[in-house]
């Protein structure tokens, strides 16, 4: 079992705090992601569990064993975990049997129990056909599988995942993230998986840790994380959303430049942002909560991806049934209703504005 509690770890590299007072429990054979725009410090978290660098300050503990204190630093090598980085970072003059293999070749292992090993773990990761194969002669997908049953095979506790996906065409991302799940369940390990790519999280994870400016933002199950947005922050980074203006008083919010009103029956007053995502909206010929002309139209296919433009000159996206495309014309006037939204206090900023990645 693998279960890491992380307590007031902090790291500042200078002058510069990258990560505050990270408080977080790991469970045993949890799937964690640490997602947010690059700089907000996740990277920095997962070199902190790999034993890469030393935290500032904080205690971090796998197993009820204290690897990182301010007294106790385990290096990386004694802390049974496995890593898969970015790059693929394989040997290129090796086969993939001897890849895999040279975790336990370097343990100094058997080489009767170094080939049971590696070949359970090759018919793991799909690779088994390819043993004898360099890494030039294989896709980046399995190349990016070697790195995987590399960190694997020595049947660490822990793995820690970062961005391993992000040098991979889409098509193989896609079925990457299946695989790397799949076979987290069926070895029963802890992952703490780094990026910023919301479908990744949203598709892999147990719990996601949003992170922003080295402070967490929301920590929760990945539907929680996108149905209940702690913040503007969260709700632009995971998922398509729309913030539109308004000032709230007497169960209602007025839309900035306009006198269009929203019902709501929310505690804040005053100017506010009220935050609806694409999927959550209705269009209508017949009467709607606002009304605008719509602007844009693209067929998806499977859905009408289109733009309503509000009187006050705010574009409103939409993901419309796709027979919705022929019904409705560019110019012409339409309502629109929302079947949920957020409201956050107005701040001023533009959440969207934020988020570099």
């Amino acid at each position: 079992m693998s279960t890491i509690k992380i307590d007031k770890i902090r790291k500042c590299f200078g002058n510069v705090e990258v990560l505050k007072e990270f408080n977080q429990v790991f469970e045993d054979k949890e799937f964690v992601t640490l997602l947010g725009p690059s700089g907000c410090g996740k990277t920095t978290m997962l070199r902190m569990l790999a034993g890469f660098e030393k935290p500032t300050s904080g205690t971090i503990t796998i197993d009820d064993k204290v690897v990182s204190s301010d007294k106790t630093f385990v290096p990386p090598e004694k802390r049974d975990i496995g890593m898969v980085f970015q790059s693929y970072a394989v040997w290129p003059h090796m086969t993939v049997f001897d890849n895999i293999a040279y975790p336990l070749k370097i343990k100094k292992v058997p080489k009767d129990v170094i080939k049971q090993k590696v070949e359970a773990i090759m018919e793991v990761v799909h690779l088994s056909q390819y043993a004898d194969r360099i890494p030039s002669q294989l896709s980046g997908g399995q190349q990016q599988r070697v790195a995987l049953g590399r960190a694997l095979v020595a049947e660490p506790n822990l793995l820690l995942l970062d961005e391993p996906l992000s040098n991979l065409d889409a098509k193989l991302r896609e079925s990457m993230r299946f695989e790397i799940k799949a076979i987290q369940k069926k070895l029963g390990i802890t992952v703490v998986y780094v990026t910023h790519d919301q479908v990744e999280a949203m598709t892999m994870s147990d719990k996601v840790i949003v992170i922003n400016d080295g402070v967490i933002q929301q920590v929760g199950h990945p539907m929680d994380i996108y149905r209940k947005p702690a913040n503007q922050f969260v709700a632009a980074f995971v998922g398509k959303i729309d913030f539109i203006k308004g000032v709230s008083e007497n169960g209602k919010i007025t839309i900035t430049g306009t006198d269009q009103v929203l019902d709501y029956d929310g505690e804040l007053k005053g100017n506010v942002v009220v935050a609806v995502r694409p999927e959550s909206i209705h269009l209508s010929r017949d009467g709607g909560k606002l009304h605008g002309v719509m602007d844009n139209k693209t067929f998806m296919g499977d859905v009408n991806d289109c733009y309503v433009r509000l009187p006050n000159g705010k574009g409103i996206r939409v993901i419309a049934p796709p027979e919705t495309y022929d019904e409705y014309e560019i110019g012409e006037e339409i309502f629109i209703d929302f079947d949920t939204f957020h409201v956050y206090e107005d701040d001023g900023t533009d959440a969207a504005t934020k988020i570099i990645t």
